[in-house]
C-alpha cells in the first residue's frame, strides 16, 4: 500500500465528511476542494485516483437513495445470491475463501492464554491498522489512529497471550484485499474469539458481497433468528475484524448508513470505495 495513497485518505475523509454534512446544498468541485485546501484540478485528481471515480459520481454513490435501492436489491436477492453465492461468487472475490475457526474454550476463558501473537501495523486507503494472526489464521484487526491505544485494545482481548511484533504471511494475505490483487490471495482464515452466536453473524456477515448492503433484520433472518435484530446488532459492534468482516456493509432498515466502531466518515468512505470498485466489474 502506498504511503501516498494513505495521505490522500486524511483529505478525502475530509472531503466525504463535507459532503455528508452538506449534502442537501450538493456543493460542487470548487467548494469542496476549497474545504480541504487543494486547488480544485488537484483534488479531482487525487480523488478520482483514490477512488476510481469522480468526486461528483461519488457523492452519487454515497447518497441515502443509492443506500435504499441497493438495500432494496439485497432483500429481492438475499436467498438467491448474497447469502447463497457468497463470497465465492462474487466474480471479484472468487479468489478469496474465508472460513471461521472458533477459539477452543480454554483459549476463551484463560484469555488467550498458551497462544502465541503476531502483530504489526500497516497502511491502508482508510486509514493505518493493526492486524494480528495466531497459527491459525487472522484474529484481530482494528483501525489504528493511535497506536498506543490500539496496542492495548488488543492486549485487553487476549490478556495471557504472548505477543510479538512480526509481520507473517497470515497478515500479508488479508492485507491484500485492500490492494484488490487478488492473484496474490491465498486462503485466508479466522481465528476468532466469540460466543456460538457472534460465530454465526460473523460468518453470515461474510457472505454479503462487496459493493452490497444489507440492514440487521435481513442478517437475522438468514441465522435463523428474525426476532433477534438487537442482539445482531451487538455481535457486529463486536466484530474483532475490521473490513475482512465486513460490519461496514450494514445499515439501517431506513437506508441510513448508521454509526460505526471506527467512525461513521470511515464507513462512508468503505461504502463508496467498494461500489465504485464493484460498478467497474
Amino acid at each position: 500500500m502506498e504511503i501516498q495513497e494513505a495521505i490522500n485518505y486524511q483529505r478525502i475523509a475530509e472531503a466525504i465528511t463535507y459532503l455528508k454534512d452538506n449534502f442537501k446544498a450538493q456543493p460542487n468541485l470548487d467548494e469542496v476542494a476549497e474545504k480541504v485546501n487543494v486547488s480544485p484540478y488537484h483534488f479531482q485528481r487525487m480523488f478520482t485516483d483514490w477512488a476510481g471515480i469522480s468526486p461528483k459520481k461519488f457523492l452519487q454513490y454515497l447518497s441515502i437513495d443509492h443506500a435504499k435501492q441497493m438495500l432494496k436489491q439485497n432483500r429481492l436477492t438475499l436467498a438467491d445470491t448474497a447469502f447463497e453465492t457468497g463470497l465465492s461468487g462474487t466474480g471479484r472475490l472468487h479468489d478469496l475463501f474465508m472460513n471461521i475457526e472458533g477459539m477452543t474454550p480454554a483459549e476463551y476463558k484463560y484469555g488467550g492464554h498458551a497462544l502465541d501473537i503476531n502483530y504489526s501495523f500497516a497502511e491502508t486507503p482508510f486509514g493505518q491498522i493493526l492486524i494480528a494472526s495466531t497459527t491459525k489464521g487472522i484474529c484481530y484487526m482494528a483501525f489504528a489512529d493511535e497506536q498506543e491505544e490500539a496496542l492495548k485494545l488488543l492486549i485487553e482481548q487476549f490478556p495471557n497471550a504472548v505477543y510479538n511484533q512480526v509481520v507473517d504471511t497470515l497478515q500479508q494475505n488479508a492485507l491484500y484485499i485492500f490492494t484488490q490483487d487478488w492473484s496474490k490471495l491465498s486462503q485466508i482464515k479466522l481465528h476468532l474469539k466469540g460466543t456460538p452466536f457472534q460465530l454465526k453473524v460473523w460468518e453470515a456477515l461474510l457472505k454479503v458481497p462487496m459493493g452490497g448492503l444489507i440492514d440487521y433484520g435481513s442478517i437475522a433472518q438468514s441465522i435463523q433468528s428474525p426476532k433477534a435484530s438487537r442482539a445482531v446488532g451487538s455481535a457486529i459492534g463486536s466484530n474483532p475484524v475490521a473490513f475482512l468482516i465486513p460490519c461496514h456493509r450494514v445499515i439501517r432498515n431506513t437506508g441510513e448508513f448508521g454509526q460505526y466502531h471506527w467512525g461513521p466518515t470511515r464507513k462512508t468512505a468503505m461504502i463508496g470505495w467498494e461500489a465504485a470498485k464493484a460498478s467497474r466489474h
